[in-house]
């Protein structure tokens, strides 16, 4: 009862750990990735679709992305999805290609996706929390009931405090990197 609760709790923290490392990819560093647009939604033949179901992705320099779609029918789907975004890029068609020019990001703008970073990591810190929240109710409830004793509810109290820890201390440290590599002139 109690292994299985921690084990649920351990997969779910993990899972936050990884949503909020995903996040941390969208945010430009000055470099061109292919993370930055391939979860952005086009409205493909009335649905809206990932780019990266609809494209290749190539970065033939540091500050340029080209995106090749599969069907050509969908470029301008694309081009304009890419326009809508927040990504501050204007993108390029050839008939062919998108190509996206990536300006070298200005100190200001570093400093704003740094804060950007930061918030995303504290959403990250408080949904593993919440998680460890969650699993103590649980445990509590089962000790209401009989079904452990309360030296186990410690017990088991104690190991989620330390896994909790350990998943916040990842968040941090990924945060860390990325605060490093946005900061990287």
């Amino acid at each position: 009862m109690i292994e299985e609760t921690v084990l649920e709790a351990i997969d779910k923290m993990e899972k936050a750990v990884d949503h909020v490392q995903n996040q941390f990819t969208t945010v430009r560093t000055g470099r061109a990735t292919p993370a930055l647009v391939e979860k952005l939604q086009v409205e493909y033949y009335g649905a809206p679709v990932p780019l990266q179901q609809l494209a290749g992705f190539q970065v033939p320099e540091p500050r340029q992305l080209v995106v090749k779609p599969h069907d050509r029918g969908s470029l301008a789907a694309i081009e304009k999805a890419i326009r809508d975004s927040d990504l501050g890029v204007n993108p390029n068609n050839d008939g062919v290609v998108i190509r996206l020019n990536f300006p070298p990001l200005t100190e200001e703008r570093r400093k704003e996706y740094v804060k950007i970073v930061k918030h995303m990591a504290e959403d990250g810190r408080v949904a593993v929390r919440n998680i460890r929240r969650d699993a103590r109710k649980h445990l509590e409830a089962a000790e209401k009931a009989g079904e452990i004793s309360a030296d186990d509810l410690e017990r088991a109290e104690k190991e989620m405090d330390k896994i909790t820890h350990d998943h916040v201390e990842h968040i941090d440290k990924a945060l860390g990197r990325k605060e490093h590599e946005l900061l990287e002139v």
